[in-house]
């Protein structure tokens, strides 16, 4: 069933704001004083933002692909398997989204932002940051993370299982596949692998007036968006050049 464009772009937005609700709130648990989740550990992360890319893919992967992630979405354009002229319009949707997604978060969340002393664990309930201060390193971390989810993804996605009415299959197979790429490649920088989710609750990061806040490390912010996308781009062309879209 194809969908009209505007059920699209709010399928975009929702699947963003709820990504970005359940995988930064697992964050927000763990590193924010006085959660029932305080300090239990990355794990509860990684299975956090595993589930928060698998159930926005269950719910409106028929509708719109589900795509939330500019990096899936530019990919897709140059390897031709998605019109320019949607481009602009699902980008602002995922980073709406991502705002709104995050602003939901602060408001569960207030009464332990105001108890949180550390302004990293401040900032990483919004956004990524370095653990390293390399720049390099973590471009080549967010780099190789983002091009295997975009390649992994198209990979499930155009598996024979998938097309044939396995699609929840296939979703549930790129939450676990995002579930690892947070345990795996999670120590240098997060990880992003997705533009919109760090720019956007990164922007909230730097407007809202927190206590203990910090900065919202804009000198780091590039990497984050300029890396996956350039490893989205990248996946989606060798994937097609090996096996086709």
């Amino acid at each position: 069933m194809d969908f009209p464009f505007m059920t699209k772009l709010a399928a975009e937005f929702f699947g963003t704001a709820i990504m970005v609700i359940l995988g930064n709130g697992s964050v927000a648990n763990v590193e924010l004083k006085g959660t029932k989740g305080y300090r239990n550990g990355w794990i509860i992360i990684a299975v956090g933002y595993g589930f928060a890319v698998m159930v926005p893919a269950l719910m409106f992967g028929s509708v719109s692909g589900c795509q939330i992630n500019p990096a899936m979405t530019l990919g897709l354009a140059f390897a031709g398997d998605f019109p320019w002229s949607q481009v602009l319009p699902y980008i602002s949707m995922q980073l709406l989204g991502a705002i709104v997604g995050q602003a939901v978060i602060v408001a569960c969340f207030k009464p332990h932002y105001d108890l949180t002393e550390d302004p990293e664990s401040i900032l990483g309930t919004f956004s990524t940051i370095c653990a390293t201060k390399s720049h390099l390193y973590a471009f080549i971390n967010e780099y190789f993370g983002t091009f295997v989810l975009i390649f992994g993804a198209l990979a499930i996605t155009h598996s024979p299982i998938f097309d044939h009415g396995n699609q929840g299959a296939g979703f549930i197979g790129i939450g676990l596949l995002v579930m690892v790429l947070v345990t795996s490649f999670g120590g240098p920088t997060g990880p992003a692998l997705n533009p919109a989710r760090d720019f956007g609750p990164r922007l909230l990061h730097a407007i809202l007036p927190l206590k203990h806040k910090g900065f919202s490390q804009w000198d780091y912010a590039w990497v984050p968006v300029l890396a996956p996308i350039c490893a989205g781009i990248s996946a989606a062309l060798l994937y097609k050049a090996i096996f086709g879209l």
